[in-house]
C-alpha cells in the first residue's frame, strides 16, 4: 500500500474489523460465508505488508507470506467465493473464471517455490518482484479469476465490487506501473467493505413449510 508501514497496519486493522462484522452478518447464509470473509482475509494481508515495510523490504518471511496471499490464494479464493455465494443461474458460467483461477494459482504457486519473491521499498509504494515468465498471460488470468467472477456473478452488489475493484486495477496500473500488485491490493482491501452492505442486505435463505404427511 501507499505510504507507510503505519497506513497498512491502520488500513489493515480497519478493513479486519469491517470482515468481522461481514462475516456475523453472513453467518444466516453458509455459502456466502468465504466470500464474506474477503475483508479479513485482505486486512490481514495489509498488516503482512506492514511487517514488509518494517523489514524495508527484501526476500524474508513477510515478503513471501504477503506474495502468498496475493498471488495464488486470492487467484483460487476470490472465483470459489463468488461461486458460492452466486445466485443457481449463474454458476455453470463462473466455472471459467474459477478455471482461469486454478490455471493461474498453479503458475504463481509453482513460480513462488522455484524462484525468489523480492520487496522493495519505493518512496511511498512498495514493489515485488517474482520474475514471472509470460507475466501478461498471467496477469490476464488473474484478472479474469477476480474481477471476470465478480462481474458473472449475476449480484447487483457483487457486480458493483467488481466494478470498484477493476477501477482500483486501472488507476493502479496507471499510476505505479512497476507497483501495480501492491496498490490494487491495498484498492481491493478498501473495497471489499462494500461487501459488509452485501452481506447485511442479503436474506435468509428461503425454507418452506415442512409437507404434510401423505396417508395411503
Amino acid at each position: 500500500m501507499c505510504w507507510s508501514a503505519t497506513a497498512d497496519l491502520v488500513a489493515g486493522t480497519g478493513i479486519a474489523a469491517v470482515g468481522v462484522v461481514t462475516v456475523s452478518l453472513a453467518a444466516r447464509r453458509p455459502r456466502d460465508l468465504p466470500l464474506a470473509a474477503l475483508p479479513l482475509l485482505l486486512g490481514s494481508h495489509q498488516i503482512v505488508e506492514a511487517a514488509v515495510w518494517h523489514a524495508d523490504g527484501g526476500t524474508g518471511p513477510a515478503t513471501v507470506v504477503w506474495a502468498v496471499i496475493a498471488l495464488p490464494l486470492l487467484a483460487v479464493w476470490v472465483p470459489a467465493a463468488v461461486l458460492c455465494a452466486a445466485p443457481p443461474g449463474a454458476r455453470r458460467r463462473l466455472l471459467i473464471p474459477l478455471a482461469a483461477g486454478l490455471a493461474t494459482a498453479t503458475a504463481l504457486a509453482w513460480a513462488l517455490a522455484t524462484r525468489t519473491v523480492t520487496a522493495e521499498i519505493r518512496g511511498h509504494t512498495v514493489g515485488y518482484s517474482l520474475g514471472l515468465p509470460q507475466p501478461e498471460l498471467i496477469v490476464a488470468g488473474y484478472l479474469l479469476a477476480t474481477i471476470g467472477s465478480l462481474l458473472l456473478s449475476g449480484d447487483r452488489g457483487l457486480v458493483l465490487l467488481g466494478v470498484l475493484v477493476a477501477v482500483g486495477a486501472t488507476v493502479s496500473v496507471v499510476l505505479w506501473r512497476q507497483e501495480y500488485i501492491s496498490t490494487w491490493c491495498a484498492s481491493a482491501a478498501a473495497c471489499s467493505v462494500v461487501l459488509a452492505l452485501w452481506a447485511g442486505g442479503r436474506r435468509p435463505p428461503v425454507t418452506g413449510p415442512p409437507r404434510p404427511a401423505v396417508r395411503g
